[in-house]
């Protein structure tokens, strides 16, 4: 079999890189890649670390990273020293020519063209990926905004990024795109129109002589003849272990769809399949070690810890509901299983990699050897009072099947708010259990901020997630190291495309780009 050119992709607002880690993840029988990143832009500063990072290690045979990679994401050695170290040296200037730290909007768009142009070398066979920032679209991002004037949030410059990306295609004209946005985009309104029919529209002709189709990658049409929650997909029906809801849309350049004969004989080729494979928080968690959390504003060790998690259990000893024993039980037995638990993790664990409960295709894409252990596997501080509520919660989840609401606490441990039952207090479940058994919620960037949302299903770790569970959750490789400082750790990988959700977009992307170049070739 003769190696062929790798597909060339330019990612916008790339954030971590999610979308073009599953992108390129996808190899040809000679494991060579189908997709070539040539372009990643994105403006965050610790993120466009981590994209540079990856793209370092994309730079070599699946496998074959040198071992100063490793090194430097044990925390054995500096970024400097990886990117100078001889053995990476090379793959290191390419990357950072890949990568850019690059504001759309604000930063010289020529400088981005030429680049562009100049990756491509002529090249029409190109993909677009990426997706604006979503602040101004999300349900949480309007919440926040109740108490602004309607002129301001109308004003709001984060309405309006997506049309760089639209600039972006008038100006190169890619073959294909992925632009990926939140579903509160379906719901958010401009000057009283719908945002998504402005969007669908301007993408639709972004330019003189220049129109797309707008399709799905869950159902077969376009834009106009289906609805526009057919755009959304859900990620859990394909193999995430997390239920997030997106919209993606998948665009063709008008000639280049005209020019295959499948899009209209056989739509559904060019949708994503849904899977049986159900996978869980308990599955996407396994094999990592346990740990427990730190105290804030307070001393910290395990043994105030563990008298901590045994307050909680005398403070309900005396509660009278029956209802709640199998819980209180199950809180007994967390405090009996915590006192196990006395690391509270680090940059970097030694441990036997094979000790998970993964089906062997999950292990294959998550797991990596040469790493020795995990990476950002470590806790936060949380206040005692809140350690009182995990605890519970977390007992809760697992006796009770679901997470409780803010009603479902017991009196002594609700939060000292006097409008705490208020109908116009939003978030019920402000403490909310992942369940092992079932998918997790969506993980949002807000889980920087605190972990109230992301309660660890087991009780006896009683804290919130770490980074690398959230990381597992958003299906990055366990080799996946994010720069920045845990704060930033947490927003990244809270903003991104799941790698193993855009592996799959990949896969379709590529089936069509296949047809293509076959309907090309029998012209």
């Amino acid at each position: 079999m003769s190696k062929r050119s790798p597909i060339p992709v330019i990612d916008l607002f790339a954030g971590p890189g999610g979308l073009g880690e599953g992108f390129s993840s996808i190899l040809d029988p000679l494991r060579n890649p189908h997709f070539s990143l040539k372009v990643s832009a994105e403006k965050d500063l610790a993120a466009y670390k981590t994209l540079s990072l990856r793209s370092l290690y994309r730079k070599f045979p699946r496998g074959k990273a040198p071992d100063c990679y490793y090194e430097h994401i044990r925390g054995e050695i500096s970024r400097d020293e990886l990117f100078n170290h001889p053995d990476a040296a090379e793959a290191g200037q390419e990357a950072l020519e890949e990568a850019r730290n690059f504001e759309l909007g604000k930063d010289d768009p020529n400088d981005l063209d030429r680049r562009i142009q100049a990756a491509l070398g002529g090249a029409d066979n190109w993909v677009l990926i990426g997706g604006p920032p979503c602040q101004a679209y999300s349900l949480a991002g309007r919440s926040r905004r109740t108490h602004e004037s309607l002129a301001k949030f109308e004003s709001d410059e984060k309405h309006f990024l997506y049309r760089e990306y639209l600039r972006i295609i008038r100006r190169h004209k890619p073959a294909v795109f992925i632009m990926e946005n939140v579903k509160g985009m379906l719901s958010s309104r401009h000057s009283g129109s719908p945002i998504f029919d402005r969007i669908v529209e301007d993408l639709s002709k972004p330019g003189e002589d220049l129109e797309y189709q707008i399709r799905s990658l869950v159902k077969p049409g376009i834009a106009g003849e289906i609805e526009p929650y057919d755009f959304v997909i859900e990620a859990e029906r394909f193999g995430i272990p997390q239920g997030r809801h997106r919209v993606i849309l998948f665009g063709i350049r008008s000639d280049v769809a005209c020019s295959v004969s499948e899009l209209s004989s056989s739509p559904e080729s060019f949708v994503l399949g849904h899977e049986n494979m159900r996978v869980t928080v308990g599955e996407a968690l396994s094999g990592l070690p346990a740990l427990r959390s730190r105290l804030s504003k307070e001393k910290d060790g395990h043994e105030q810890w563990l008298e901590a998690l045994s307050q909680t259990v005398d403070k309900l000893r005396r509660y009278p509901q029956k209802v709640l024993e199998p819980v209180f039980e199950e809180m007994n037995r967390a405090v009996k299983t915590a006192h196990h638990h006395a690391s509270v993790g680090g940059g970097f664990q030694a441990f036997d990699t094979t000790l998970n409960m993964m089906r062997d295709r999950l292990a294959d894409w998550y797991i990596d050897r040469r790493l020795g252990g995990v990476i950002q596997h470590e806790t936060r501080s949380h206040m005692r009072s809140d350690l009182h509520r995990y605890l519970f919660v977390a007992a809760y989840g697992r006796v009770k099947g679901f997470s409780p609401k803010i009603a479902d606490l017991p009196p002594p441990l609700l939060p000292a708010h006097g409008n705490v039952f208020s109908e116009k207090v939003p978030f019920a479940d402000r403490f909310r259990v992942q369940l092992e058994g079932s998918w997790s919620s969506t993980v949002v960037a807000h889980i920087a901020k605190d972990g109230h949302y992301f309660i660890h299903p087991d009780p006896s770790q009683c804290r919130s997630l770490t980074v690398r569970e959230a990381a597992r959750l958003q299906t990055f490789q366990d080799n996946y190291f994010f720069a920045g400082n845990r704060t930033e750790q947490y927003t990244q990988v809270g903003n991104a495309v799941p790698p193993l959700l855009a592996r799959k977009i990949a896969g379709v992307v590529l089936k069509f780009m296949d047809a293509w170049n076959r309907s090309r070739t029998h012209r």
